[in-house]
């Protein structure tokens, strides 16, 4: 069909019809209860659309009506199951497109993920989906579940018993997919779609996402990613959805460390950390745990704070021992706890009996009468945007929604309520705050998680409001590079970006070096300039604090002795000041492309492995909070001997990385490592210019 807007139209219309379906055909339907195609025909029992199937003998099975092929169906329907061999659903698919079906769903392996002939039947497929807008759910998985439309288009016994909710699930797995919406189940909440992409072929966590945002069924959308092959198109999804509905995200493999094999930049932006930052800074919530991913997403469903770039949490409490671990675990997340202004205090001191903490936390001992005074008394203190209340289950001197709902009402602020108890006494009094749309949890530590997830999702839609894009507009007509690239040329490619080095020369051979060395200001560095030597101090190439004539021979010869492609060529450079040293590096990712790193730098620079990484182009704000979120961020500020650092040179230096490898597609790579930073400025002492592999 072509990559054209027509076509772009005809492919969302089949994502809706796939996903949203008013018809379905399953092919491969049995009388084998055993089989997939059996229990797929099972699950719909419930559809309240028109429900055949296709099989070459049958006439009915499940009371439902057969048809020998596509081709004979009465008219073509949303969406085709596919319960049948792989070696069979490159046909049907052809045939279910040509029928003018919207989208298949194959619930069968043996696809990529097998390698050899699975592959290719993969490859057809994807073929088949380009050439035709047909769409395609899978394959591999366990499906999806719409529970507005009441369609549960899958082979697992017991999702149809799923609650109807506001929340939905895109997973890249099937059986993460039914995790995470068994445990939203779990916590009352309930999913609008839950979508397992398998494979996915053809349908994506960006389709989804997109089309999930103009979905007036979803509040909030729960993310698992594994692998990500086309991270830009997700991230520019998440970009328009998330000013609108908020996304959480899990995203598997932290332990994975992406491998590049010339630089320490590659090693400094794990895959994992690239994925999260690119989430992140698309406005998501990133979470550690399923369990993490549904309790954030299905508070976020209740409501969100409004975007700003730092909230102010307040704590009313029960129990002074919860109320301190809720305390430290917002504090290690980040999260404000404000004192609360003179004139609430004083309001709440006189609600209270002497000698509670009324600051922020507020303990008052066991629950009394006045505690729905209290806890709308927190609520209503500027400090405060959201407020936590945490309190045992005590029936008899508290009523959870009597004590919350005045505060809600009353302010418009979240109010969040957590609790511990018999599970008979907790039943009730949560299902009336969900009723009221009050989130509750059980645990200090959840409630915890909801109030870092609600300023989380604040702080992004904070950040995107107030993110430009990058430094200026890419350049792409610039003239292709030619390597290979030594640390001058390096150099001197970077000066055009506005990026400093100390003064230095190129010197071809041994009279041009004694030259340099009687015309640059001393101390000198010497080093060796060989294309095919990336990192000169390993091989024993850099020569510090030359200051006289027989210091200059001694480099020179040792240079000498280093075997190269390129002998005879020396880097003679002025030595920099005293300061703090970090590498400053961009790589381009397959998936996510253009990514830029900042880290404490030098030779320790992996070993320390304190690094932060974000997708270009850079904001001003992106590259400050990238040195904000470093852990060493202390030497930065006048760290004992060190100087106080000009972050806004680091800044600019990173945002011209990342406009460089945007406007050269060429480059692999760029490394500046180390970057010496002082309180005037940031000289680049060494760079890496590495061009993309030629085939």
């Amino acid at each position: 069909m072509g990559n054209t807007p027509s076509t772009h139209a005809v492919r969302q219309a089949n994502l809706q019809r796939l996903l949203n379906p008013r018809s379905i055909a399953v092919v491969g339907a049995s009388v084998d209860a055993a089989k997939a195609g059996s229990q797929a025909l099972l699950s719909l029992k419930s559809f309240p659309g028109t429900l055949v199937a296709v099989h070459p003998r049958e006439k009915e099975i499940q009371g439902v009506t057969c048809y020998p092929t596509f081709a004979e169906l009465p008219e073509p329907v949303d969406l085709a199951i596919l319960a049948i061999p792989a070696q069979h659903c490159v046909q049907a698919a052809k045939d279910a497109a040509a029928r003018g079906v919207g989208g298949v769903f194959i619930i069968s392996g043996g696809f990529g993920e097998t390698g050899g002939q699975g592959a290719k039947l993969q490859e057809q497929l994807a073929e088949v989906c380009r050439s035709t807008g047909l769409r395609l759910l899978g394959p591999n998985t366990s499906g999806f579940i719409n529970t507005h439309e009441r369609c549960v288009a899958s082979f697992v016994p017991g999702v149809d018993q799923l609650k109807k909710g506001s929340v939905a699930v895109v997973a890249q797995s099937g059986g993460v997919n039914l995790s995470i919406s068994f445990l939203l189940d779990q916590l009352g909440k309930g999913i609008s779609l839950a979508v397992g992409l398998g494979n996915a072929v053809d349908v994506n966590s960006a389709d989804v996402i997109e089309m999930l945002g103009t979905a007036s069924s979803t509040k909030a959308i729960a993310l698992h990613l594994e692998g990500v092959p086309n991270g830009r198109a997700l991230n520019e999804a998440l970009r328009k959805v998330t000013p609108f509905k908020p996304v959480v995200a899990l995203v598997a493999g932290r332990a994975d460390i992406g491998e590049f094999a010339v630089s320490h930049t590659g090693n400094l932006m794990g895959s994992h950390a690239r994925t999260v930052s690119a989430l992140q800074q698309a406005g998501v919530v990133v979470v550690n745990s399923t369990e993490e991913l549904a309790q954030a997403a299905a508070a976020l469903a209740d409501g969100r704070l409004p975007p700003k770039q730092k909230n102010g949490i307040g704590l009313v409490t029960g129990q002074a021992g919860p109320g301190l671990l809720i305390v430290d675990g917002l504090k290690c997340a980040d999260v404000d706890v404000p004192l609360l202004s003179p004139d609430s205090i004083k309001g709440i001191e006189a609600l209270l009996p002497p000698m509670t903490f009324v600051k922020n936390p507020v303990d008052t001992g066991r629950p009394s009468p006045t505690f729905p005074q209290v806890v709308t008394a927190v609520a209503q203190d500027q400090n405060v945007d959201a407020v936590l209340v945490f309190g045992l289950s005590e029936p008899a001197v508290l009523n959870p929604v009597e004590a919350l709902k005045p505060a809600k009402a009353a302010t418009g602020k979240p109010v969040i309520f957590g609790s511990l108890g018999l599970a008979h006494d907790l039943q009730g009094p949560f299902e009336e705050l969900m009723h009221e749309g009050i989130p509750a949890v059980r645990s200090p530590e959840r409630l915890v998680l909801v109030a870092a997830a609600l300023d989380a999702d604040s702080r992004a839609q904070w950040r995107l409001a107030n993110s430009e894009g990058g430094s200026r507009t890419a350049n792409n007509d610039q003239p292709r590079l030619q390597g290979p690239f030594n640390e001058d040329t390096a150099k001197a490619l970077l000066a055009k970006y506005g990026v400093s080095s100390p003064a230095r020369r190129l010197c071809i051979g041994r009279a041009e070096a004694l030259k340099a060395f009687e015309e640059l200001r001393k101390p000198l560095v010497v080093k060796i300039a060989a294309d095919d030597v990336p990192h000169k101090t390993e091989v024993g190439g850099v020569f510090l604090n030359v200051r006289d004539q027989a210091g200059m021979e001694k480099a020179l010869a040792s240079i000498e002795r280093i075997p190269t492609e390129t002998p005879g060529r020396f880097l003679v450079e002025e030595m920099a000041g005293e300061g703090v040293e970090l590498i400053v590096g961009a790589v381009r990712d397959a998936s996510w492309g253009p990514c830029v790193v900042i880290g404490l730098g030098g030779i320790l620079a992996e070993a320390v492995s304190d690094s932060s990484v974000r997708l270009a182009p850079l904001t001003e704000l992106d590259a400050q909070e990238m040195l904000s979120s470093l852990r060493g961020k202390k030497v930065l500020d006048g760290f004992r001997h060190l100087p106080k650092c000009d972050r806004a040179s680091i800044a600019k230096v990173a945002i011209a990385l990342g406009d460089l490898l945007e406007e050269h597609p060429e480059i692999a790579e760029v490394e500046i490592n180390p970057l010496r930073v002082h309180a005037d400025g940031a000289l680049a002492l060494d760079a890496l210019v590495v061009l993309k592999e030629t085939t």
